[in-house]
């Protein structure tokens, strides 16, 4: 149903999923990302988590997304979310963790750097997904393993989303965590 809706819509999917991992996400330019990726996953078959904004988890909607998979998260940090995903990706031998690395639909200067810390937390690897809105392709690409060193892995992130622009090109940001800087 999934895959004819995309086509239904123009879409198209491509890639596969591995079963266990963190799925990032990018460019994350429109409401429409969150749609196309939930046909992408159903269409791959994939049985994942998303990290949602606590606020979003008001009745009725937040049992449904608890039903789907949906992770409540304190969007200001410090709430032990890295910790919590860690415990859970240790006790499930098919934890799949999808996340919007760049954390909003504005343009952003840096990345949330949750998703790395989490992949060498657990030694997860991370699979990266990704809309491009002028090829009308929404698909899952290659899965890294971050090696710890931040320049390196994100200059492997960046060669792969150089050319993906969004349902909203003008909206993208570039991938890069604010460790870089540092």
């Amino acid at each position: 149903m999934a895959r004819t809706l995309l086509r239904l819509a123009r879409w198209r999917a491509e890639g596969t999923l591995p079963r266990r991992g963190i799925l990032i996400g990018a460019p994350h330019t429109s409401n429409w990302d969150l749609v196309l990726a939930v046909l992408l996953l159903w269409a791959l078959g994939a049985r994942v988590r998303v990290l949602v904004k606590r606020e979003a988890f008001w009745w009725p909607l937040g049992p449904v997304l608890r039903r789907l998979g949906a992770i409540p998260t304190e969007r200001r940090g410090g709430g032990g979310l890295v910790a919590r995903m860690v415990a859970e990706a240790d006790a499930d031998e098919e934890f799949l963790l999808a996340i919007a690395a760049e954390g909003t639909r504005s343009r952003t200067e840096h990345w949330r750097s949750g998703f790395y810390r989490l992949a060498t937390g657990t030694g997860l690897a991370v699979t990266l997904g990704y809309v491009d809105g002028p090829r009308r392709v929404v698909g899952a690409g290659p899965t890294l393993v971050m090696t710890g060193d931040v320049g390196a892995d994100m200059d492997r992130i960046r060669e792969f989303y150089a050319d993906k622009r969004g349902v909203r090109p003008g909206r993208a940001g570039v991938p890069r965590l604010r460790e870089e800087d540092a």
